[in-house]
Parts: C-alpha cells; sequence; structure tokens
C-alpha cells in the first residue's frame, strides 16, 4: 500500500533521479513514500490478448538485442509524427507513429478539429462519447496515426487552476471513467491505439519538471503525496476504467507520485497497473519524462520517447552484469509488439505517417480524413459542449430578435491559421487568464487539434439574421462598447484560457468582467457567453439585473458558432451538464484552488499533500455545507422542465454480498468480480413542459463512512413534451464499494446505504435507502 504523509520531513537530499528512490531507508519520515514493487510482471495475453501475444512473442524470438533495444525507445523523426517507434524492414515491421492529440489530430491537414475532453465531461452523454470517438480514430487511421497521445484523464481537476483540467473530462472519477472507456473502445474500434494519459496523480503543471531556480540551484519536479484509498477511489479509478475498455498504453506522468517519479515508479506502474490492474500494453514516458536508466526499466517502464542517451547499449549492459534481466526486455518488446498486433495493424493499418506533413511547407500526400458522415457527430458534440446556466423568464430561446449586439473579444475566428503556427494557433504557451486573438474553441499545448475550418459565433450569427432578415452590429475591441438602445438582446463573448505548461493565474479576469458589466449597464437582456477551459467563476455580474442569460460553451471544437445559434434559437434544446463546481468566489475551493508551491525546506523538492483525500470539487462542498455553490456539480438548464418520481431499489438476485469480492483470475481492469452487478435502481423522468429535450437523470449514492454523496450512475434520455421515460443504473461492486487499505481489496461494508436521484448534485427529489 501507500504510506500516509508525516509531518517531520526529509530534506530529500537523495538521488532521486537515479531510481533508487523506491528503495530509501531513511529512518527519518517524509511527506509520501511508495513501497517497493518487483519484478515487473511479464504480460502473459490475459484475457483477448492471447493471440496477440503468441504472435508478439514469435515476433520478438527473432530480434537481435539491438533490434530489442531500439524498440525500446522512440524518435522525433521527420515523419510528422509527435513520435516514432523505428521500424524493422527485414520483419515487415514498418513502425509506429504516435501523435497528437485527445481531441483531434494536431499539426496535420485535411482533419477536424473535435470538442475538447472537458466539452465531452458537459455532455454527459456516453453514446456521443463513443460516436465522437469512432470519428475520430477514423481520421487517426486515415492518416497513418498507429496511436492516439490520449485521452486524458489525468489531471482529475483537483486543483481548480489547473492548467490542463480542459482536456479531462470531469473532476469526478466515475464520469471520466465511463466517458475514457467509451472513447477508447470508439478509438480503437478503427484499430487506432489509445495511450491513456497522465499516469498518475498528475494535477498541476506547476514544477511539473525539474528546474532551476533564479540562484542556479536544481530543483526537482512537484510530489503528488497520495495515500491508498485516495488513489483507488479517486485517481486510479477512470485509468481502471480504461484498462476495462481495452486501452493498449498508458502514458506516464512528468511529477513524482510520493516523492519517485511517476515513470519511475515500481508501486504505480508494477503493482496497480500491471498486476492489481492486469494491464497488458506497454507504457510510454510523456516526452522528456524518463528521469533514470535501469532502475526506470526495472520499475515497469516500457518505451521512452523520446530517444535519449540513458537507454541504448546501457540495457544490453545491464543485462550482462546482471542489473536487469533478459526478460524484462522481451517483455518490454513483447508488450509494444503485442498492441500492435492486438489492433490488427498488422494487416488494416496504412503505412504510419502516411498524411502527416513533416512541416509545414514539405512535399506530402494530401490524405483527407474528413468525412460527410461525421458531421453530424462533429456538430451535436459542439452543441452538447455547452451549458445553460442562467436563464431569466426565459430569455433564451431568442425570439425574432430585430436587432443583435455582439460584444467581446471571443466572437470572431483567428486572424490567421495555417499548418505553419498550428501548434500554438496563436495561442502563446504562457500563462494568461484569457485569449484575445479569436474564439477560444480550444485551449493551448500539446492539447491543440488543427481544425478543418472555424465557424466563429459571429459568422454563424450572421448567417441566422440573413435569413430572419434581422440586423447585427458588434464591436470586438472595446472594454466599454457603445450600445444601441434599440438591442433587442446583446451577447457577449469571454473566454477563459488555459495551455499546458502553466497553471492558470486565476478564475476571472477583470478585463473581461468590466467588457460584460458595461454592456449589462446598458442593455437590458446581455446574455454572457463564456468558453472557458476550465472553472470560470462570475461573481462580478451573475447576479447583474440585466444579465438575462448565461452559458459556459467550454471547448467545442470547429463548429463553435453553428452549435451556439442553433442553442440560442431554440433549433436544438441545451442539455448540457456541468461537469465541476462552479464556486461563488475563488476562496470557497479552499486549499484546492492553487496548485503547490516549493517552500520553506521543500523548495527544491516541491511537495504536494492530497491530505484532503477523496473530498474535492462537490465531495468537499458537500462536507463544508456552510459553503454554497454558484452552481453546483451536474447542473444545467433546460428549456423544458422534468419530474422525477418512482424510485425503486432492489439487490440482483443471485450475487453475492460477502464483504470482499470473490477470488478470480485477474484480467484486464483488475478482478472480474469487482464488476458484477449487485443493485439496480430505477426511476420515471417526465417532460412536464411544452419542448422536446434531454434530461440528464443523475444518481449519487451516501455510501457508509465516506462522502455525503458520490455519483455512481446517470442516463441521458429524450424525452418529448408530455411524455415519460423510464432510467435505470445498473451497480456494480465496486460502485458500493470503499478501499480497505489493510485487506487491499475493495470492501462492502455493512449499514445503511443512501441513494438520491435527480437533476444535479444539490438537486435530487428522489431519496431512499439499502441496508447490506
Amino acid at each position: 500500500m501507500f504510506t500516509s504523509w508525516g509531518k517531520t520531513a526529509l530534506l530529500l537530499g537523495l538521488a532521486l533521479g537515479s531510481g533508487a528512490q523506491d528503495v530509501i531507508t531513511s529512518d527519518t519520515a517524509f511527506y509520501g513514500q511508495s513501497p517497493p514493487v518487483y519484478p515487473s510482471p511479464e504480460g502473459t495475453g490475459l484475457g483477448d490478448w492471447a493471440s496477440a501475444y503468441t504472435k508478439a512473442k514469435a515476433f520478438v524470438a527473432q530480434l537481435s538485442d539491438d533490434e530489442k533495444v531500439n524498440l525500446t525507445a522512440g524518435v522525433s523523426s521527420n515523419t510528422g509524427c509527435s513520435g516514432f517507434i523505428q521500424a524493422i524492414d527485414r520483419l515487415g515491421f514498418p513502425g509506429i507513429c504516435m501523435s497528437d492529440a485527445g481531441n483531434g489530430l494536431r499539426g496535420t491537414d485535411y482533419v477536424n478539429g473535435w470538442s475538447s475532453g472537458i466539452s465531452v465531461g458537459a455532455s454527459w452523454n456516453r453514446e456521443l462519447a463513443l460516436s465522437r470517438a469512432t470519428y475520430m480514430g477514423q481520421e487517426y487511421r486515415k492518416k497513418g496515426v498507429n496511436m492516439i497521445l490520449g485521452p486524458v484523464v489525468g489531471p482529475l481537476g483537483r486543483v481548480a487552476l489547473g492548467g490542463r483540467n480542459w482536456e479531462g473530462y470531469s473532476t469526478d472519477p466515475y464520469l471520466s471513467g465511463i466517458l475514457v472507456s467509451e472513447t477508447v473502445k470508439g478509438l480503437q474500434s478503427q484499430n487506432v491505439a489509445t495511450s491513456v494519459k497522465h499516469y498518475i496523480a498528475n494535477e498541476q503543471e506547476t514544477n511539473r519538471n525539474p528546474t532551476t531556480d533564479s540562484d542556479g540551484n536544481a530543483v526537482q519536479s512537484v510530489s503528488s503525496n497520495i495515500d491508498d484509498k485516495t488513489m483507488h477511489e479517486l485517481y486510479l479509478w477512470p485509468f481502471q476504467d480504461a484498462v476495462l475498455a481495452g486501452a493498449t498504453n498508458m502514458m506516464c506522468s512528468y511529477q513524482r507520485i510520493n516523492n519517485s517519479y511517476g515513470c519511475q515508479n515500481s508501486k504505480t506502474l508494477n503493482g496497480l497497473l500491471k498486476t492489481e490492474l492486469g494491464f497488458q500494453g506497454y507504457v510510454v514516458t510523456d516526452w522528456g519524462a524518463q528521469h533514470a536508466g535501469i532502475a526506470g526499466a526495472n520499475a515497469g517502464l516500457d518505451v521512452v520517447m523520446p530517444r535519449s542517451s540513458t537507454w541504448n547499449s546501457n540495457l544490453t549492459d545491464a543485462i550482462a552484469n546482471g542489473t536487469m534481466e533478459a526478460s524484462r526486455l522481451d517483455d518490454m518488446v513483447t508488450r509494444l509488439i503485442a498492441t500492435w498486433y492486438y489492433l490488427d495493424q498488422d494487416t488494416v493499418f496504412p503505412h504510419p505517417g502516411v498524411g502527416m506533413p513533416s512541416s509545414a511547407s514539405s512535399p506530402h500526400e494530401a490524405v483527407i480524413a474528413t468525412s460527410k458522415e461525421a458531421k453530424p457527430v462533429l456538430l451535436q458534440s459542439a452543441i452538447e459542449s455547452h451549458v445553460l446556466v442562467k436563464n431569466t423568464d426565459n430569455t433564451l430561446p431568442l425570439k425574432s430578435p430585430k436587432l443583435i449586439s455582439v460584444f467581446g473579444y471571443d466572437a470572431y475566428a483567428p486572424l490567421k491559421y495555417d499548418l505553419s503556427n498550428n501548434f500554438n494557433f496563436g495561442l502563446d504557451r504562457e500563462r494568461s487568464d484569457l485569449y484575445q486573438n479569436g474564439t477560444l474553441y480550444v485551449g493551448g499545448g500539446s492539447g491543440q487539434n488543427s481544425p478543418a475550418y472555424i465557424d466563429a459565433p459571429i459568422d454563424a450569427i450572421k448567417r441566422r439574421a440573413y435569413e430572419d432578415g434581422s440586423s447585427v452590429l458588434w464591436d470586438f475591441t472595446s472594454e466599454a462598447p457603445t450600445v444601441d438602445y434599440t438591442s433587442d438582446v446583446c451577447l457577449v463573448f469571454i473566454n477563459a484560457y488555459a495551455t499546458e505548461g502553466y497553471d492558470r493565474e486565476a478564475l476571472s479576469d477583470t478585463y473581461s468582467d468590466a467588457i460584460v458589466t458595461n454592456v449589462a449597464n446598458n442593455c437590458g437582456n446581455t446574455i454572457v457567453v463564456v468558453h472557458n477551459a476550465g472553472v470560470r467563476t462570475a461573481e462580478a455580474w451573475v447576479d447583474h439585473t440585466n444579465v438575462t442569460g448565461i452559458i459556459y460553451a467550454h471547448l467545442p471544437g470547429q463548429d463553435t458558432g453553428r452549435a451556439l445559434v442553433e442553442l440560442l434559437y431554440g433549433d436544438s434544446n441545451p442539455s448540457g451538464r456541468l461537469p465541476y463546481t462552479v464556486a461563488k468566489r475563488p476562496s470557497d475551493y479552499g486549499a484546492l484552488l492553487e496548485p503547490s508551491q516549493p517552500e520553506g525546506q521543500y523548495q527544491y523538492f516541491p511537495q504536494s499533500d492530497f491530505s484532503e483525500g477523496v473530498y474535492i470539487d462537490y465531495r468537499a462542498f458537500d462536507k463544508d455545507d456552510d459553503i454554497e455553490p454558484q452552481y453546483p456539480f451536474g447542473y444545467g438548464l433546460s428549456y423544458t422542465t422534468f419530474d422525477y418520481s418512482d424510485l425503486k431499489i432492489s439487490k440482483t438476485s443471485n450475487a453475492s454480498s460477502a464483504a470482499y469480492p470473490a477470488s478470480a483470475s485477474i484480467l484486464p481492469g483488475g478482478n472480474p468480480r469487482l464488476f458484477d452487478e449487485l443493485v439496480t435502481v430505477t426511476a420515471s423522468v417526465k417532460n412536464t413542459g411544452t419542448v422536446d429535450g434531454q434530461e440528464v437523470a443523475q444518481l449519487y449514492i451516501g455510501i457508509p463512512n465516506g462522502p455525503v454523496r458520490q455519483l455512481r450512475g446517470f442516463d441521458k434520455v429524450s424525452i418529448k413534451a408530455g411524455s415519460s421515460a423510464s432510467v435505470t443504473f445498473s451497480l456494480t461492486r465496486r460502485d458500493l464499494s470503499t478501499w480497505d487499505t489493510n485487506a487491499q481489496e475493495w470492501l462492502l461494508q455493512r449499514g445503511t446505504y443512501n441513494f438520491y436521484v435527480g437533476r444535479n448534485s444539490r438537486d435530487l427529489p428522489l431519496e431512499g435507502t439499502l441496508v447490506y
């Protein structure tokens, strides 16, 4: 297990980079440590991996030592791929192309810019997540990209100002787990490997990598100090769902975990991932995240990106001198090749990187990966990215406005976009609160994607105005714009920017707030649209009398304008729900607002203590019920209304109610008995309004000795006006259990379980209990 933190700390003047971190023998306690888990388990072909392993072992048996070593380290080649595993021509192995990002390809042409992870989370739609991933996977395959560097479930979103929270789905592990599972299935149905990242507890960008301070002193990466129970119940949960769904690769993270670098932590790699979860794929470093040589390989790392001088012939030297077993090298390569066979990439895949230009101006084959069939899914994923949180007196949908006035820096398309600046797309990789070079359809950094076009809000509004005979005025540059007093509606577009490499400075900014306030002071019907890469508070104007509508649009992808106009005019009914909690003020997030900083005796070995345990986001707000959120987790409005009734809770017949799951052979995802269905919950939802709509029915459970409520089910249903639908939630043993650190098992406790069904984490009209 993981040991908990102490309050006396060792000044970690230790050779952490040497890989010996798992066998520290100091008698001085320090904040977090992981026990050693050796040797690294060999992949054996569990579950449906058997055939792939048979083929892979036969392949590896033909390799020379040098060829094996070459396969354990990729290169940053001129193929246009983010990374490349070199070919072995004599055996017909063409190599493996790996590329960003988890929401669409980056750095190429003829592909779509899909909605980001946070938008998928806002959709609460597992079927849409599957369809999105399937069509996105088709594009990767057509371009010859063997492995997508995504999806993302780490960070989970522990820190409200986290710079990469937008790449993941939600602050809730259950919601994230369901959506990552569907994403893995969809992508891999197209024979594209998934690299689920960033494994694990990677919750801030600040000090994610070693650095040097202003005095020239080396500063190690931040250490995520986390206990065993929290690890299982929160951070490991969605990764487990990804493995259960068949994920073929895990990308280990930059930071340290209990003072051991993530790519050489034997507990998380050998112990949790490869043993407890039965993972049969391979582990690859995030780019430049290798901090040890042979110790990393022994701890469970399989492939390094990009190639470094640390391995190479050192691997065979280590085998010769006995510091590494030959079987470990064989297993590293077997896991890699087994993934290639597992996805039939030996028979159905184009040449690796065939459609990826090596530079913006380089000659390359025009491989068109976009398709007509994908367009409805692209649009729907953008539509369901939007969450309507305020709609005073039903100001929306719009009703044939004569004059629409549009304000704000986020309404128009970026002034430049071509492959030469695609990586940044004008999104400078720097810490910032807002992005003032056009509408924010995606965040910054390696999660950036390449749109086939950008349909900006102002473009879509003008098209609709043409159809309706409306007039449009606009001002994208003024902080205090002039407002025509005859405006029927004023639309204000602002954003909240985030990027890889930096955590955000604040949850709001005074410039954007001033635009909203100045417009609202002069326009009685002001609707604010926020393209937000994470939580964005609205304390400066949320209660302004003239702010009649607020939409959190998140990062919808290239169809951002078209999707918004469909919602504004009622062609589509809003159905998005918040995948996080919006506080009334930043201080309400408490210690989880900002990333940890190096300080005091830990200035060279930064520590981030996850001492809150599982109490992040809505769990924390529910624990301290004196703090009322502005908008609770799961919240969102519709143009219709829904009522709930007829809650039924029943135990599944013949399901074991034993305290611990029955012993069983481990399969990918862990003990299969964890996923036995124990309880079924049903309820009825009626559309009591006059408009057809989708409702997200949510199930929360109060498990004994745990948080007040935890999400354990959701069902998004389409219901015609005046009609009803039944929603069903099937609960597994894991859903009802807590992690027993002593038994190292999931424990089904004896006691009363409270069940809640409703609209969001704070609006749950149906309640019931079940006793175990």
